[in-house]
């Protein structure tokens, strides 16, 4: 059985406890995590999936699986990054030593560049969509698509920003770095206390404006009818997996690092279940926005990805009242969720900068940001391939690794003190074996039934 070492030992040789950086409240970390978590797979993904799929069918399956992948493979890289106070290098390479002894830790710690290095590749194409988000999010605030009537007319909008959009990019990357320059409590803990508080507020302002248009009863019929016989479907329920998956934000970096700049009086399980409340909650407020809007239109939604966000809705909102007012809350609470998820992807590499060479933030920012600008800007014709690529393959690999790590090489022991740190009541013992025998397959089904469909979340 594995030993508990003490939680230096996590650490690079040239970092401790005392000089990392952390959050300094529960909520501001709860909050960062849902801001990681809550991205355009809540928005542009999951009323796609809920209308391909049933409607309130595919929920059943899909909170199944929230719950399940939250109480694991969240909790579990949250509770990792805080035992070794280290990103996934660190993180790996303490549990490589613990099971196999101080000689083969760097083998850990090279395993440990993969989730960092997916981190940062799907922060480089992440950041050519935020971009186009701060373009529209502009545009709609000052005016510049108020005479766009026709799909037409957003469609060749799109295009010009699909194919050159630097200015902007630019723009979004510098917002993003500006804010992690600053750390973790003074940098993504403040910015996210404002930015998702503002993001869940503006959706629930346009989820009240479009209940508030004629026809929209049918879209809510639709979202919340369960029929029992679609659950038969066996897409349905390897879709809703897909998409709580990739909700939560399980890749083996973005999570287990924020976890790792946590104190042991935190109640990880706790923190996990809102995590899981508020992405829910988001995917949700979405569906309330989208569904009901097109149903008001007597349409239905038949695609999702950027066309739905950039062309389709655009051409919607502007034949709805006050149209041009929908789509600047619309856009700057798309542009919050963005830029959340966005500064979470580049910490992971960030960090790992700083723990393998003790670098100052600032210069750890400066090489990862002119990396992630250089990068993005050749990408950016290619950018949903580079995507794909992530998603179906990098990220279920990462998580896979994380999970392995955690729960079968440094084993239950270790696990269940990590997790009971800061609780006042013990964790149910079933934890360790789901996160073991179930979630560490769940990875590995999310890779390999990805690689076979193109693509499941």
């Amino acid at each position: 059985m594995a030993k508990q070492a003490p939680v230096t030992e996590g650490l690079t040789h040239n970092e401790s406890p005392a000089k990392r950086d952390s959050f300094r409240s529960r909520w501001g970390f709860i909050l960062a995590c849902i801001g990681s978590a809550v991205g355009m797979g809540n928005i542009w993904l999951f009323p796609t999936r809920v209308s391909a799929y049933g409607g309130g069918t595919f929920l059943v399956p899909y909170l199944i699986f929230v719950v399940l992948i939250a109480s694991t493979g969240v909790m579990g890289e949250m509770a990792f990054g805080r035992a070794t106070h280290s990103g996934p290098a660190g993180a790996f390479g303490f549990a490589i030593r613990e099971r196999f002894g101080a000689a083969r830790e760097k083998y850990g710690r090279a395993l440990g560049l993969f989730p960092v290095i997916s981190s940062l590749a799907m922060a480089i194409g992440y950041t050519v969509v935020v971009g186009w988000i701060l373009f529209y999010a502009v545009q709609s605030i000052t005016g510049g698509m108020a005479s766009m009537q026709s799909a037409q007319d957003f469609a060749g909008l799109f295009e010009g920003v699909a194919t050159d959009n630097t200015p902007w990019q630019v723009a979004a990357l510098v917002i993003a770095f500006g804010i992690v320059s600053f750390g973790i409590g003074r940098g993504i803990e403040s910015a996210n206390k404002v930015m998702m508080p503002l993001f869940f507020l503006l959706f629930v302002v346009l989820a009240i404006y479009a209940a508030a248009q004629p026809g929209s009863s049918a879209g809510y019929a639709y979202l919340f009818t369960l029929d029992p016989a679609g659950l038969a479907d066996p897409m349905v329920w390897v879709f809703a997996l897909g998409q709580a998956f990739f909700s939560l934000s399980v890749a083996g970096s973005g999570t287990l690092i924020y976890g790792s700049y946590l104190s042991d009086k935190e109640d990880i399980p706790n923190s996990a279940k809102y995590v899981a409340i508020f992405d829910t909650l988001a995917a949700i407020l979405a569906s309330l926005v989208i569904i009901p809007a097109m149903a008001s239109a007597g349409q239905t939604l038949s695609s999702g990805g950027p066309g739905l966000l950039f062309i389709y809705l655009p051409t919607l909102f502007a034949s709805m009242p006050m149209g041009n007012v929908v789509m600047v809350v619309f856009f700057v609470a798309v542009l919050f969720g963005g830029l959340s998820s966005l500064i979470n992807l580049y910490e992971a590499p960030i960090a790992t900068l700083q723990e393998r060479f003790n670098l100052k933030r600032t210069a750890a920012c400066l090489i990862i940001g002119i990396l992630g600008l250089v990068v993005s800007l050749a990408i950016q014709q290619i950018v949903s391939p580079w995507m794909d690529v992530c998603s179906v393959y990098l990220c279920p690999i990462g998580a896979a690794m994380a999970g392995i790590m955690f729960f079968w090489l440094l084993g239950g022991d270790f696990v269940k003190s990590q997790m009971n740190k800061g609780r006042k009541k013990l964790l149910s013992p079933l934890f360790f074996q789901l996160g073991k025998y179930v979630y560490c397959f769940v990875t590995l089904f999310v890779l390999i039934a990805g690689s076979i469909l193109g693509g499941i979340g």
